[in-house]
């Protein structure tokens, strides 16, 4: 084996293994692609890489990886079956993605690097149970590896089985302390079920082992525990999550953006004064002014600019009217049944416009998990739609909507002030 085959296998095992851990190494095996154009491996990886980018841009980066897998020889099966899986990811077409990704697991079970990719499609389609099956279906072939059982927490968790999302959970992490995914799952569990305290105090432990995460995973662990922060009533702790934390890392990549943004309307919504950090974000989304990637990243790109008053805010509502329009892709009725009027909701929300608010998240709301996001990162317009209910005026049904969130935030301070606010609305109409 020469140096630089063994550089290669080094960039590709930086590679898997980061991808499955989280960690900045896995950006290695763009070096060792660009490095070896003979390497099928390194260059199906840097391609899948650079579509990981969600943007815009990303399916002509990645051609020009996929252009050298081609002609790096003859490939084995698996490796024929990735190229393709490349191909149909830079055609965006996502159900050949995973059929052919379904294929690859089945053969290869080990390939946990494939199961990991099918469950990232399937989040972003909002599809759970996909994401719980495939996962299960390589368990007993992965039983000592701590990252399947990181992916069958998330699913368990998505699929509202909580009992058995922590105990998934907790078993990668007897096999792995440093498995962010699993503390990410438990982070969920708690959340869900108002352990708010213990949540606190978990992620201030697990935080500990946030070292050479990739951007994603550190700011959005960052960003669960803020949210435990919003329900404490403990202003002073989100805002040095947010400012030193959640915001700022790689502020131009997709995740970091709309992490910002979703905290960001949290917090408002908790009655904080964010100063000028809209505008901070909204600069850097600015090219995102046509971007409809993913519904889930377009309708929260949408409110950063609208808030921050950025004319982008009508390009993109109106690259999200024409998605609606024209698309003819597999994801066609979600842009049109759900996207559309969901962005119409989070737009006027934006603008401060209470009641188109209330009429389109009304809408959009009971079908949002089909764009894609977890429960906890969807609950973004949860909150929206209730706190236009509460601008509105609107407080049987805010009264209600709280009631309903004190099931699982049954101490929360910014839920059970705003509950005492429209109780005593609905009393003194009725005195």
């Amino acid at each position: 084996m020469s140096s630089g085959e063994a550089a290669t296998l080094a960039g590709i095992d930086d590679f898997i293994t980061g991808f499955l851990a989280y960690e900045t190494k896995a950006a290695n095996v763009m070096a060792v692609a660009d490095a070896d154009d003979g390497s099928v491996l390194a260059n199906v990886y840097a391609g899948f890489s650079w579509m990981f980018l969600e943007a815009a841009a990303a399916p002509a980066m990645a051609s020009k990886y996929l252009r050298r897998a081609e002609a790096a020889g003859v490939p084995n099966a698996r490796e024929a079956l990735l190229i393709e899986q490349l191909r149909c990811w830079i055609a965006g077409d996502i159900p050949g993605v995973q059929r052919l990704g379904a294929e690859i697991v089945r053969r290869w079970p080990r390939d946990l690097t494939s199961v990991k990719l099918d469950q990232y499609f399937s989040f972003n389609r909002g599809d759970a149970a996909a994401m719980l099956r495939i996962a299960q279906a390589v368990e007993a072939e992965n039983a000592d590896n701590p990252h399947i059982h990181g992916m069958l927490a998330f699913g368990y968790e998505q699929m509202h089985d909580l009992r058995q999302a922590e105990t998934s959970a907790r078993r990668a992490l007897s096999l792995k302390t440093k498995e962010p995914w699993a503390q990410h799952a438990l982070a969920h569990v708690m959340l869900g079920t108002g352990r708010v305290a213990e949540g606190v105090e978990f992620l201030g432990e697990a935080q500990k082992t946030w070292v050479d995460l990739n951007s994603f995973m550190y700011t959005h662990n960052w960003w669960h525990k803020a949210l435990f922060h919003i329900s404490q009533g403990d202003n002073a702790a989100v805002f040095d999550a947010y400012d030193n934390q959640v915001w700022g890392i790689e502020p131009d990549y997709s995740q970091d953006q709309v992490g910002a943004v979703s905290l960001l309307a949290r917090m408002e919504i908790a009655g904080m004064d964010v100063g000028n950090r809209w505008e901070d974000v909204a600069r850097y989304m600015k090219v995102r002014a046509t971007d409809t990637t993913l519904p889930f990243l377009t309708l929260q790109y949408l409110y950063g600019l609208a808030r921050a008053d950025y004319a982008e805010a009508d390009h993109l509502m109106q690259a999200v009217e024409d998605k609606a329009a024209r698309s003819t892709d597999f994801d066609r009725l979600v842009w049109q049944e759900v996207a559309l009027p969901a962005a119409h909701g989070v737009l006027a929300h934006a603008r401060g416009n209470a009641a188109e608010a209330v009429r389109w998240l009304s809408v959009a709301n009971p079908r949002l998990s089909e764009i894609g996001g977890s429960h906890a990162q969807r609950d973004l317009f949860g909150q929206l739609l209730l706190d236009a209910h509460l601008k509105a005026g609107n407080w049987q049904i805010a009264a209600q909507m709280l009631e309903m969130r004190r099931t699982w935030d049954p101490d929360g301070v910014p839920v059970n002030r705003a509950l005492v606010e429209a109780r005593s609305h609905l009393l003194g109409s009725v005195a």
